[in-house]
């Protein structure tokens, strides 16, 4: 460059100018282009991780079903119905002697969607006596409620969101949403200077900030895409990616991404973004219910969610809130007469315990383990899925209270200290789990002993002793004598093991069923022998059991470690008729947009005669009647219900298991270091039991009797039949076709009884 031209650049520039603005056209377009490409890969795919919804199972209701009044109004209030003089909206309902008229929200079960309903249902008797659909007016067999949503799987960004689409917003929210944050939404293309002067104006007017500059537009990418650095630099990235979007997007798809992504407040650790979650956390209700003064409160709080969180802070949020009414009514959007009334409505905030975290943390960690086995990729259980599980919250609220309130009890009433406790509920006919309690402190997220606490079952084991002989009608029935004399056998360390009865007595022999209703261990003990003990093994493990069993005669006597949701599947398997089904939490899962991705179809498999399960099931029933549980009856003189207590060694242990007709119920009582603690089966578990049926409505026990059993009569010492009338004579239940065809007269005197075979145990050891 010669000196002239460095005393004068200018002629050089000229040169170059327009290789300097195509350099930065094109620099300027590859960014544009670069931006648009960051907008897209997020904007048009997945904008967000969104946790997994879990729901409870559905409530369906049918014709001659047994429940109470008490019953249905709880499972209402639970899903946030409202109680009304004159129900006519959606999520409304009213009762008035035994009859309820509910108008049903709409919803997308597994099997299809299921739209908005008014229905009338009346009760009679504890049953459902009619069900009308009041928009045919015509009777119908049944109907199902919407099911609650528990909980919700949050993602390791902590923004929990519940996505809705424009559809799902009422216009009234809409109209508030435009006005007050972005009045020239649909006329602009992204950014509005023109706004940002006139909220200016507004706002020296005012002698506060009461409107944003920003549009819509650009809030949405600064929540999406940007950070809050306050620079000309990022307000700069903003405003061109705002023009990107308005480009590319439709209004439409632009508001829907803001209404979804707005944050709204903050909910523990968690983030609460977009108005369908927040309809929920502050209101228990889905948008599409909420009445002007709460759509206006949550629209008035995008400003400052915790500036005006209507919680800590009502009387700054109705402030807003009215602010927002007023620019509806100068805008023409309400009358003079409802922006009047609608200023002195108070905010009527929920409690928020629809959205509480950590609720019943025992049963969501099944949820999750079977989540994880079903959804192994990380993503996909990210993606919006919906899990329906088979929960019945009241059922697992109940259990909570059962088992907090009775371990306290117990260590009050004996002085003890330390004590823990573990709950599973399960509905027999399905095997789905209705209740898990993992912990005495309910709310604990931690070792779940329910699931993982693997403890010496003692009794508990004597059914599957008891139905290894029964399915040998030919050679054992109810009324077969057995023999209750001493025993000594080596154990498996060599030494010699003296099976006691718990009362140290020997009675020389007692017919079966009692033996089993009595929980008498030298008769178990001695049948077992008989049996084989790998006979009861393979019976353990057809009725669910997946531990490795140890072959060896305390087995008989419970010396096998279980938790106690595999003693309730065991024990699933007996009260459903010798019908096993894997118990389970998660029915189906649906994505984000309701397609099917899974459902559970595990057939039940019949893994024992159901004459000889209904011979179990009656002597578990007189366990509740005269036996080691007939503190059942006391408490329900009315209500047949059926069981067994378990008591390990030292009273380390105390079990119970037992059902009514639809559900069964499994509890566990002892210490974590494995001290004992003096209790049994009947004044520890069972208490528990009957704590939790104290607070529900329990169903009698009805089992169907199978075609080839009957009533037969038996003589006590012999344990042969005889005929019917004789004196003194026992009528059980029996497999017909197996007894003789002519039963012994009833003068028959001392019966010879047929001397006891020796196991092959016996024959080895002595």
């Amino acid at each position: 460059m010669s000196v002239a031209q460095k005393l004068n650049p200018l002629p050089w520039f000229r040169r170059y100018i327009w290789k300097l603005l195509l350099l930065a056209i094109v620099g300027f377009g590859a960014y544009m282009f670069y931006l648009d490409a960051v907008i897209a890969q997020q904007f048009s795919g997945n904008k967000w991780q969104v946790p997994a919804q879990i729901y409870a199972r559905p409530l369906v209701l049918s014709l001659k079903e047994e429940i109470t009044a008490k019953e249905v109004i709880e499972e209402l209030e639970l899903l946030g119905y409202r109680r009304v003089s004159r129900a006519q909206t959606t999520g409304e309902y009213e009762y008035r002697n035994q009859r309820f008229v509910v108008y049903r929200r709409a919803f997308h079960f597994p099997d299809g969607f299921q739209g908005e309903t008014a229905l009338a249902m009346t009760l009679k008797a504890g049953r459902v006596h009619s069900i009308t659909n009041l928009n045919s007016q015509m009777d119908i067999s049944s109907f199902r409620l919407e099911p609650w949503l528990v909980t919700r799987l949050l993602s390791e960004g902590k923004e929990d969101r519940m996505l809705v689409s424009l559809g799902q917003v009422p216009p009234e929210l809409l109209d508030a949403l435009v006005l007050v944050e972005d009045r020239d939404f649909y006329q602009h293309h992204g950014i509005a200077p023109l706004s940002i002067l006139r909220a200016l104006i507004a706002n020296i007017s005012a002698g506060r900030a009461v409107q944003g500059g920003s549009t819509l537009t650009q809030q949405l990418v600064k929540n999406m895409y940007l950070t809050n650095e306050k620079s000309i630099s990022r307000k700069a990235k903003e405003a061109l990616m705002s023009i990107l979007i308005d480009a590319r997007y439709s209004k439409d798809q632009i508001l829907e991404a803001y209404l979804n992504e707005v944050f709204l407040g903050q909910n523990g650790d968690s983030g609460v973004h977009g108005f369908g979650l927040a309809s929920f956390f502050y209101f228990d209700r889905p948008l599409n219910e909420l009445n002007l003064t709460e759509m206006t409160t949550l629209v008035g709080m995008i400003k400052g969610p915790s500036y005006y969180n209507p919680r800590r802070h009502p009387e700054r949020v109705i402030e807003r809130r009215n602010l927002v009414l007023r620019l509806m009514f100068e805008d023409g959007k309400i009358s003079k007469s409802t922006f009047e009334r609608l200023l002195d409505e108070p905010v009527n905030v929920a409690t928020g315990a629809t959205l509480v975290k950590g609720k019943h943390p025992a049963f969501m960690d099944q949820v999750q383990r079977e989540i994880r086995t079903i959804l192994a990729n990380p993503d996909i259980r990210q993606s919006g899925v919906k899990v329906f599980t088979s929960l019945d919250s009241n059922a697992q609220r109940k259990a909570e209270i059962a088992l907090t309130s009775g371990v306290d009890e117990i260590e009050s009433d004996r002085n003890l200290s330390d004590l823990q406790g573990a709950m599973v509920i399960t509905d027999i006919d399905s095997g789905e789990v209705r209740a898990i309690v993992g912990d005495r402190k309910t709310r604990f997220k931690g070792f779940n002993r329910a699931l993982d606490a693997r403890r010496s079952i003692g009794s508990l084991v004597k059914p599957a002793v008891y139905l290894t002989a029964l399915e040998r009608p030919e050679e054992y029935h109810l009324a077969t004598p057995l023999f209750d004399e001493p025993i000594e056998l080596p154990d498996d360390g060599g030494k010699p093991w003296k099976p006691q009865n718990a009362d140290k007595q020997f009675r020389g022999q007692v017919p079966l069923f009692t033996a089993l209703t009595q929980s008498l261990n030298v008769p178990t003990v001695s049948l077992g022998l008989e049996l084989g003990i790998d006979n009861i093994a393979m019976t353990l493990e057809r009725l669910g059991v997946d531990e490795a069993i140890t072959r060896f005669p305390a087995l008989t006597l419970g010396a096998l470690d279980l938790s106690p949701f595999q003693v309730n599947q065991m024990y699933q398997t007996i009260a459903n008729n010798g019908a096993q089904l894997p118990l389970h939490t998660v029915n189906a899962i649906l994505s984000a947009d309701d397609q099917v991705m899974w459902t559970f179809e595990q057939p039940a498999i019949q893994q024992f005669d159901e004459k000889v399960v209904y011979l179990m099931n009656y002597a578990l029933h007189k366990v509740t009647l005269e036996g080691t549980a007939k503190q059942v009856r006391r408490r329900f003189p009315s209500i047949n219900m059926a069981g067994k207590t378990g008591t390990t060694d030292d009273y380390r242990d105390s079990w119970f298991s037992g059902f009514d007709k639809n559900i069964l119920v499994t509890t566990w009582i002892g210490k974590d270091d494995n001290s004992p603690t003096g209790l049994t089966g009947a004044n520890g578990a069972l208490r528990l039991y009957l704590g939790y049926q104290d607070r529900q409505e329990p169903k009698s026990l009805v089992r169907r009797f199978p075609a080839g059993l009957g009533i037969a009569h038996f003589n006590p010492k012999s344990g042969r039949a005889t005929k019917a009338g004789c004196q003194s004579s026992m009528s059980l239940p029996a497999i017909l076709e197996t007894l003789p065809k002519r039963p012994d007269k009833c003068d028959v005197k001392n019966p010879k009884i047929q001397e006891r075979k020796k196991s092959l145990w016996e024959r080895l050891f002595g």
